[in-house]
Parts: structure tokens; C-alpha cells; sequence
């Protein structure tokens, strides 16, 4: 059997579909550090059934999904394949007869991983030891890594056999009884289970027996209450019996003495028609006096209001008459202020016209003035208008000075700059001078 592909989608860096063809010879991935070379070697050992996320640089499984970058979402489902030939059928006997092989291995965020071969979906365990008997697998010694032949060099007599073993192409073998040495423990612990549960269900056996043996007693017991039961409720029945019969006497006696009942009272009904027919016309006079009673309360109701309405007619017109008294004295002596409003009209009319010249009088020296103060106020107005021009071009002035001021300022920080860097420059001078005047000096 040969490896010929690896497809590798959302596994670590490898965030679209890539595939690497494993030709015939040497086949070799060169790059600088970081580029995922060993990324690709761990995606091989992921398909091949690696469990342990730090022996592949990781805390846990869904860290070999892409986290995306920047520029790309992350994604949530992370597939590697391992297409192998199978040209000289020389495979595991089940997969014999293919001349491919696909082993798949998905992982999807929060629901965990999932092989498959040829599609297919099978256990991590067939997967592993499909490997083991091609003599490979995720922790073969065939897949040599960083460190790895220093390992092999200074490895325990267990691990050099392990070697040994997968050269000698019975490392499937041990696979496969570790497998069937796992079933037999489990197998066992299934047994001694049963014998427990056996023990157990003996001992719910025995006390069902006693239930049992209870329960039939029960029955037999239940079976003589309900014989006396039945004997009691048939006396109970015979004594109603006796009193049922002892009532239905005791009824014909009291239809006797309902039916003589009955004949009295319909006697006493014709008495009583023939008392009522008697009584009618007595009724029908009763009727006609209280008629007339009524009649005679409502006329004298009738008069009684008739009285109480004069009364107060009466009343009304007496304190009509008092009113009629006093508006007459009233009138009187509205007559009398009249003639004398009158008077006194006459004067405001005399004052008033007078107040009407002196007014006409003060309006026109009013007139006057206003035309005086209209010219005075023209002449304010024009010289106000002088003064703002003058202040205007004064500010004007002032503006130009500044400005011109501004600009002297800057020449002179400049030269004062200028100044002082040439003052610097020659301090520096001086300094570098008498340092070696003082080195002269020493010498």
C-alpha cells in the first residue's frame, strides 16, 4: 500500500482546500520557520488517530480548526484525508479488494470528530489499527520527527522492540490483542456483574415467594369475609323486605283517609259558592260608596288649593302696591337731580371749550419745537457720522502699525537667534581650545 494524497481543509493554518501529492521518489516540503511545514506532518498524525492535543501543540482538539484572520471568519468544520493505493493487495484482508482508500477525520466545533473510510463512518479504534497493521500509525516510529532519532538512540529494550515490531509488520497483531485483551476484561467485569445481579434478583425471588404464600392467604381470607358479607346483607334484605311491606299497609290506610278528606272538602266548596253568590251584591255597594268617597276627597282637595291660591294672590298684590309707592318717590327724586346734573353741565361745557383753545394754543408752540429739535438732532447725526469715519481710520492706522511692529519683532528674534547660535558656536571653540591648551599644559 502506498500514500499518493493528502487533502487538508480548515486544519491550523490551512484555511482553504489544499492537497499534497506524494509521488514516486523522494517528495520534500522546504520553507523558513512558520510556514506550516510541520503543520502538514501533524495533520497526517491527527488523521491517523492522534488523541493527545499537546504531543500536536495544542490545549485542545478544536484548536486545529481555523481561527481565521483578519481578513477571514473563522471557520467551524476542520477535514484531513489520506488517500493510499492498494495496487498490490497487500491490505488489511476487509479492504483487500479496493484499489483505493480514503481514511477521512472531521472535526466540528462543539461536536467533536468523526472517521470515516471511503465514506463510511467506522471507530477511532478501526482507524488506528487499520495503521498498526500497515505498520504505521500516529506514534510510529516510521514517522520521524525533531529530536526523534536522539529518542531512538537512547530508547528503552520496550521501545526498540516496539521498532522491531512495526518492522516486522506485527504491530497490528499487538493492536488487535490489546483490543481483544480490553473486550475479555470487560467481558469478565460483565460476568461478575451478572453473577451480583443473579445473587441479587435470588433474594427478590425469595421474597416474592413469601409475598406469594402472603398474597394466597389473602385470597382465602378475602373469599370467607365476603361468604359472611353475603350473609349479612340477605338478612339485611329480608328485614327491608318486612318493613317495605309493613309501610305499603300503612299507605292503603292513609289513601283511605285522604280520599274521605277529599269529600269533605269538596262539600265545603259548595258551601262556600253559595255563600259568595250571596255576598256579591253587598260587594258591589261597598264598591259604589268608596267611589263616591273618592270623589268627594279629590273636589274638597280641589278646594283647598282653589283658597291657597287667592291667598297668595292676595299677598302679591299687596307688595305690588308698596313697590308702585316707592317708585313714585323715587321718580321724584330722580326729577330733582336731573335739573340740577343740568346745571352743572353747563359749567363743564364753558371749561371745557376754554381747555380747547389753551390746548390748540400749546399744540402749534409744540409743533415749533419739534421742528427745532428735528434740525438739532440732523446736526448731532453728522457729526457722529465724522467722529466714527475718524475713529475707523484710526483703528485702521493702528492695525497697519501693529502689523508693521509684528514684523520688526520677528527680524530681531531672528537675528537675536542667529546671535546666539554664532555665541554658542564659539563657546564650543573656546572650550575645545583651552581642553587642549590643558592637555598641553599636563603634558
Amino acid at each position: 500500500m502506498e500514500f499518493k494524497k493528502l487533502e487538508i481543509s480548515g486544519f491550523k493554518s490551512f484555511f482553504d482546500k489544499t492537497d499534497f501529492y506524494i509521488e514516486d521518489g523522494l517528495t520534500g516540503i522546504v520553507g523558513p520557520n512558520g510556514c506550516g511545514k510541520s503543520n502538514i506532518v501533524e495533520s497526517l498524525r491527527w488523521c491517523m488517530g492522534e488523541t493527545s492535543a499537546k504531543s500536536m501543540r495544542g490545549s485542545g482538539m478544536e484548536d486545529f480548526i481555523s481561527a481565521g484572520t483578519s481578513n477571514r471568519p473563522a471557520k467551524n468544520i476542520s477535514e484531513v484525508s489520506i488517500l493510499i493505493q492498494n495496487p498490490d493487495r497487500d491490505g488489511p484482508m476487509q479492504y483487500n479488494e479496493l484499489d483505493e482508500i480514503t481514511i477521512t477525520r472531521r472535526i466540528e466545533r462543539d461536536k467533536g470528530s468523526k472517521y470515516f473510510i471511503n465514506q463510511k463512518e467506522i471507530r477511532a479504534r478501526d482507524v488506528q489499527t487499520f495503521f498498526a497493521d500497515l505498520s504505521t500509525g500516529a506514534h510510529s516510529p516510521s514517522l520521524i520527527s525533531q529530536g526523534r532519532i536522539g529518542s531512538l538512540v537512547t530508547s528503552k529494550p520496550a521501545e526498540r522492540r516496539a521498532i522491531l515490531e512495526e518492522a516486522a509488520g506485527i504491530s497490528g497483531i499487538h493492536a488487535r490483542r490489546e483490543e481483544a485483551e480490553t473486550r475479555l476484561e470487560a467481558a469478565e467485569n460483565n460476568l461478575k456483574r451478572a453473577d451480583e445481579l443473579k445473587k441479587q434478583q435470588e433474594k427478590q425471588l425469595d421474597n416474592l415467594r413469601k409475598q406469594a404464600e402472603e398474597a394466597t392467604k389473602y385470597k382465602e381470607i378475602s373469599r370467607e369475609i365476603k361468604g359472611i358479607e353475603a350473609g349479612l346483607y340477605y338478612l339485611k334484605i329480608s328485614s327491608i323486605e318486612k318493613e317495605k311491606a309493613n309501610v305499603a299497609e300503612k299507605l292503603s290506610e292513609q289513601d283511605d283517609e285522604l280520599s274521605a278528606v277529599k269529600i269533605d272538602l269538596s262539600h265545603n266548596n259548595l258551601l262556600l259558592e253559595e255563600e259568595n253568590k250571596r255576598l256579591a251584591p253587598l260587594r258591589d255597594r261597598r264598591m259604589e260608596t268608596q267611589a263616591n268617597l273618592q270623589k268627594l276627597n279629590l273636589e274638597m282637595s280641589n278646594l283647598d288649593e282653589e283658597e291657597s291660591r287667592i291667598k297668595s294672590l292676595q299677598v302679591k298684590l299687596q307688595n305690588s302696591l308698596e313697590t308702585l309707592d316707592s317708585d313714585l318717590d323715587r321718580e321724584k327724586s330722580i326729577s330733582l337731580d336731573a335739573s340740577l346734573n343740568e346745571k352743572r353741565i353747563l359749567e363743564e361745557k364753558n371749561e371745557l371749550l376754554k381747555t380747547e383753545k389753551e390746548l390748540s394754543e400749546t399744540e402749534l408752540k409744540s409743533q415749533k419745537n419739534l421742528n427745532l429739535s428735528k434740525i438739532s438732532l440732523q446736526q448731532l447725526q453728522d457729526q457722529l457720522d465724522e467722529v466714527i469715519n475718524k475713529i475707523e481710520s484710526y483703528i485702521d492706522s493702528e492695525k497697519k502699525l501693529t502689523r508693521e511692529l509684528f514684523e520688526r519683532l520677528k527680524k530681531i528674534i531672528n537675528r537675536l537667534k542667529n546671535n546666539m547660535l554664532q555665541l554658542m558656536e564659539k563657546m564650543n571653540r573656546l572650550k575645545v581650545i583651552l581642553s587642549k591648551g590643558g592637555r598641553e599644559l599636563r603634558t
